[in-house]
């Protein structure tokens, strides 16, 4: 199988990589900068694509499915930001939707062209907090419910051929930035990259063949 992950480089991503890579998986990991790290995990490394060029990502990915095509796509690159509605700035909430649902929109309008019928699969990174936004939560929620409503609209429109996608939702992950930003939380509650990825891998596998339209809360012990 030959798998693209955005955001190859991050947290999940690199967990991503890695669980896929150890299934066997051809691993094209996209990401703007340390690639280099994920050699064992990563077959073929792209660095530096703008996501949001729409014409850039087409090409490139026309070039890497040349003669081969491309059987599956996580979509992990993203971002998160807190701000509240009222006195936030219009420029986060512009952030957020290009870097959480532009990034996902443009990926698989790249992909699915190449994809074969009854051998495709797409995975977006969806969010737990997107079903009811907290304070400060709008723009990040307002973004991922939107890879939600992406995400059921592709796997609807893909059935006729047999493509299948799906979104994770996870809760906090448990990553160094977020111990940092959360130092007195108790961190055995929060989900682990690994989970997330498990549950990626298993969306992406023959296994999941009956799945499409599922947004599937991976939320640990939250």
């Amino acid at each position: 199988m030959r798998i693209i992950v955005t955001g190859a480089a991050g947290n999940l991503g690199s967990a991503v990589c890695r669980c896929l890579t150890m299934h066997g998986a051809h691993v094209i990991g996209i990401g703007r900068h340390g690639l280099e790290e994920l050699a064992g995990a990563v077959a073929t490394p792209v660095a530096g694509l703008d996501l949001l060029d729409g014409d850039k990502v087409r090409k490139t990915v026309d070039g890497l499915a040349a003669g081969e095509g491309i059987d599956g796509v996580v979509n992990v690159a993203g971002g998160f930001a807190m701000e509240p509605v009222v006195e936030g700035s219009p420029e986060t909430w512009e952030k957020m939707w290009a870097i959480n649902f532009r990034t996902a929109l443009t990926m698989c309008r790249a992909v699915v062209p190449h994809m074969r019928d009854g051998n495709g699969a797409i995975v977006n990174i969806g969010a737990a907090a997107a079903a009811k936004a907290g304070a400060k939560m709008g723009p990040y929620a307002a973004s991922k419910a939107a890879v939600a409503r992406l995400t059921e609209a592709l796997a609807e429109e893909l059935k006729p051929r047999r493509i299948r996608a799906n979104a994770v939702l996870p809760s906090i992950i448990d990553t160094p930035q977020n111990r940092e930003a959360m130092p007195d939380a108790d961190f055995t509650k929060w989900v682990t990259p690994d989970e997330v990825a498990n549950t990626i891998g298993f969306l992406l596998s023959p296994a999941a063949s009956g799945v499409t339209g599922a947004l599937i809360p991976v939320v640990g012990r939250v």
